[in-house]
């Protein structure tokens, strides 16, 4: 069954497609299997054209809104949509979002009044039980997301990271899996730029409003197919006019303009209204003295800040280290000698060597090996401040070029250390290999190899490092007349032994490793 909504009237823009005067329709079976994306800046008119789509679907559909600033909650009065405050558990909000599909009541989550992290995390909540639905309740619904670039961003903002990823999730998982549960995701962003690109990717269908930045004109272009001369129309757009394409729209660009709508904002719009004329005096009264109505009030309580995010497992396991260190000092420790530091940075290297015997380890994240890191000093009871997690990368960057003792105490070695410490992460590990071929004279290493070094079982990988260093004038390559690559590094003044760079043979696994976060 083929049901269409009329979203406005096609009009006369600077795009051809469809006669002005002509409604412009939506499908919305096509809607449920392709999705939409709103563009356009503050003012356009997306929450105009959001409402629009929802009045004109409200009885043909069951709709949910996520709703961060509270405007949609007018709904509730004349279509009956159910406003849920988002002030709850995050446990409540799950329960309910499952309830919400299987009794197919359309609902308004109400986001007002919650900083920017409780917000993602309400959303990702609600979003989340509509998604894990038991499969008996997978009927169609709207799922209409305003400023979707707060729940997906594009780049990490001041919210913490744990929020960021699930808000994030849940945001792809409606856009990307929705369709097999019958959820057809409407997003509405101020700024492309600022939206997840692989959120956006998965909608088909769009209509792109007003917009001055010139890379979110660009990427609107290119999403409407259109030239990039023609980008600049976007600044022209009038308040409530918009560019149409998609399966569910028109099969070219058209230009549209939304219809009129029963419910508006609880904001509204705001108009100049005359300022009141009084005296100054008058003025400073009412303002510095307390009115009549006040002094019966009682004083507002001071709005709590909200409750700083959970520490990390790393932060767990160092402040465990610190407090047990500090409970039991060891009598020897009072004062620490250089004795007793090269003891410990012998001990400390030990753990390493340990560590990266397995492997596997290569191919672990450096957090998790930071945790067993610290979980076999805290065993091995080494005393002393544990190392802290930019000190243990380059530790083990270090460990990994599989530099000797003897090298390892030479001054030429600590050239190659401090000329790697003011690289990025990434390659500090695969210089430091690079480094300690060349002063031992060995043969260059093979991709394979290098590809370990920086954690990766690709030498593809290793390729595009190598050749990332040389663009940066880090490395220079080159071939023997044997093909044998020799990698030289100019600001130490060492190059490798030719080697061949396919020569890399996967090490065995070792029967008695001991990995305490090896997963499976």
């Amino acid at each position: 069954m083929k049901v269409g909504i009329e979203m406005g009237q096609v009009s006369s823009g600077p795009v051809s497609g469809g006669a002005p005067g002509t409604a412009a329709m939506l499908d919305l079976e096509e809607l449920l299997a392709t999705r939409l994306l709103v563009q356009g800046n503050s003012g356009s008119g997306k929450s105009h054209l959001l409402r629009r789509l929802l009045e004109q679907s409200a009885s043909v559909v069951q709709q949910a809104v996520i709703d961060p600033e509270g405007d949609f909650v007018t709904l509730a009065d004349r279509f009956g949509h159910v406003v849920v405050d988002a002030a709850r558990s995050e446990g409540d909000l799950q329960r309910i979002a499952a309830r919400v599909r299987q009794h197919r009541v359309s609902v308004v989550l109400s986001l007002e009044g919650l900083d920017a992290e409780a917000q993602m995390r309400c959303a990702a909540a609600f979003l989340g039980g509509l998604f894990d639905a038991e499969r008996d309740y997978w009927y169609p619904m709207l799922v209409v997301v305003d400023e979707a670039q707060l729940f997906a961003p594009a780049a990490a903002g001041e919210v913490s990271d744990e929020a960021r990823k699930v808000s994030l999730g849940a945001m792809t998982n409606l856009m990307c899996r929705g369709r097999k549960r019958g959820l057809a995701g409407i997003i509405a962003t101020q700024r492309l730029a600022k939206l997840a690109k692989n959120v956006a990717a998965e909608a088909s269908n769009f209509l792109m409003g007003r917009t001055f930045l010139d890379i979110d004109m660009a990427r609107a272009a290119d999403l409407l197919g259109m030239e990039r001369r023609q980008a600049e129309m976007f600044r022209d757009l009038e308040r409530g006019h918009f560019v149409a394409l998609g399966p569910a729209l028109s099969r070219r660009p058209v230009p549209i303009r939304i219809g009129p709508v029963e419910t508006s904002a609880r904001s509204g719009n705001f108009k100049l209204v005359p300022l009141p004329e009084q005296p100054a005096e008058d003025a400073r009264d009412l303002i510095f003295k307390a009115g009549e109505d006040e002094r019966a009030v009682r004083p507002a309580a001071p709005r709590r800040a909200p409750p700083p995010p959970p520490p990390s497992t790393n932060d767990l396991l160092a402040q465990l280290a610190r407090t047990r260190a500090a409970a039991a000092p060891e009598p020897q420790a009072a004062e620490a000698t250089e004795e007793t530091r090269a003891e410990r940075d012998a001990a400390l290297d030990a753990v390493l060597r340990e560590i990266l015997e397995d492997p596997e380890a290569a191919f672990r994240t450096v957090a998790v090996l930071y945790q067993d890191f610290l979980v076999r000093c805290r065993i091995r009871r080494i005393g002393g401040e544990p190392l802290s997690l930019p000190a243990f990368r380059r530790r083990l960057a270090v460990a990994r070029a599989g530099v000797d003792t003897a090298t390892a105490e030479g001054t030429e070695w600590d050239r190659a250390v401090a000329f790697a410490a003011d690289l990025a992460e990434d390659i500090q590990g695969v210089y430091l290999l690079l480094a300690r071929a060349a002063l031992e004279g060995a043969p260059c290493p093979p991709d394979g190899e290098i590809a370990r070094a920086c954690g990766s079982r690709s030498p593809g990988r290793a390729r595009r490092l190598v050749a990332y260093m040389e663009s940066r004038n880090i490395v220079v390559t080159r071939n023997d007349p044997r093909g044998l690559r020799i990698i030289a590094l100019p600001d130490l003044g060492w190059e490798t032994a030719p080697g061949d760079p396919n020569a890399f043979e996967e090490p065995a696994a070792s029967s008695d490793s001991r990995d305490l976060f090896a997963v499976g």
